[in-house]
């Protein structure tokens, strides 16, 4: 082991856990409880849709009996159909939410090895101006 490698090892060991480069930003782990709620929200009102179509045909068949079929048939197509997209769109909130918290793991990886490199770029460059400020030593005949 050279003694650059020694300095190199012992840098390492100082950077302990309080290491700026290991803290997150408050902002970077906030939760998206905006979408969250908008999620849940469209979930529930497709969850209200689909109660909403028993009580329609369940109506409509004790009101009207057999001469309410097609009618409740093309309401409940209708009503199914906006159901399945209100739950669509809420997993695709959840969806978003997967993704943001993807986007900001990379930013802080990408901010953490940036640092990173710097310090090690930093580092070497110490290291050559240190070996380029010693003075040679006399090469003596034994």
């Amino acid at each position: 082991m050279t003694e650059h490698d020694t300095t190199r090892g012992e840098h390492v060991a100082r950077r302990g856990a309080a290491d700026p480069l290991m803290q997150v930003r408050a902002s970077d782990v906030e939760p998206y409880t905006g979408l969250g709620y908008l999620s849940k929200l469209f979930r529930l009102i497709a969850i209200f849709l689909v109660l909403l179509l028993v009580l329609e045909v369940v109506t409509g068949l004790y009101q009207q009996g057999r001469d309410a079929l097609a009618t409740l048939l093309t309401e409940a197509s209708r009503l199914v159909v906006l159901a399945g997209l209100l739950w669509g769109v809420g997993d695709l909130a959840n969806l978003l939410i997967d993704v943001g918290h993807d986007v900001r793991a990379a930013r802080i990886l990408l901010g953490r090895l940036a640092a990173q490199s710097s310090m090690e770029r930093e580092f070497v460059r110490g290291g050559e101006q240190e070996v380029a400020e010693r003075p040679e030593e006399p090469r003596g005949h034994a």
